[in-house]
């Protein structure tokens, strides 16, 4: 398989996503869909887009979203090493998973993609940093928010953390302030009943408010 041509190396990659300081992660079940949410949540101002691997046509969309080189373009639900693969080839730049598996991560390393793996506990948080995480997902983050973030930092205060799920544009100057570097951006934003029923224009706003919230923030 050939891989596609890095535009950006992983330590550029990983300065991007602190800078734009959101993700707009987009999971629903087809292509249009896909290519949708993901054209609205630009709309909205966002330019760093994760596509999660829940169906077939998953690296389709991300290598039509990479021919943009003004946005960067990841995958989400990254499970195996051909994913990894794959996902690479189609033009992600970042790699996503929801748990901490060393194969992702390693082949991530291999091929200089930037790797996100998903953790809660302090252990598993530790563990992906080691393995070479270059920013850790907190996942769930939607029940103890915020204070759970401050409470994992005062331990370990130099590994990069990402909440994705329970950030929304209310709480989001809350996740900054307790040292998240970056925020994802799911369901509160892209909503999924809104993705299926092809509402643009409603999630652009949500979009464009999440935004000017994270913007606000920093």
């Amino acid at each position: 398989m050939k891989l596609a041509t890095a535009p950006l190396d992983k330590a550029a990659v990983v300065a991007r996503i602190k800078s734009e300081g959101a993700v707009a992660v987009i999971r629903t079940d087809s292509l249009e869909r896909a290519l949708g949410a993901a054209r609205a949540a630009i709309a909205g101002g966002f330019r760093a887009i994760e596509i999660t691997f829940g169906f077939s046509d998953a690296s389709t969309a991300i290598s039509k979203l990479a021919e943009n080189h003004d946005l960067l373009i990841g995958a989400g639900t990254i499970l195996t090493r051909y994913q990894v693969r794959e996902a690479v080839a189609a033009g992600a730049r970042f790699l996503v998973s929801p748990c901490v598996l060393p194969e992702v991560i390693d082949t991530a390393r291999e091929l200089q993609v930037a790797g996100i793996p998903g953790a809660f506990t302090p252990t598993e948080i530790y563990t992906a940093h080691t393995l070479g995480a270059d920013i850790v997902k907190i996942f769930p983050a939607v029940k103890f928010g915020p204070d759970y973030l401050k409470a994992v930092r005062g331990p370990l205060p130099n590994i990069p953390i990402m909440p994705t799920s329970g950030v929304d544009a209310s709480n989001v100057a809350e996740w900054f302030r307790a040292g998240a570097v970056a925020v994802g951006a799911v369901a509160s934003v892209f909503d999924p009943a809104l993705i299926q029923n092809g509402a643009w224009d409603d999630l652009t706003q949500r979009a464009r408010q999440f935004m000017e919230a994270v913007r606000a923030a920093r």
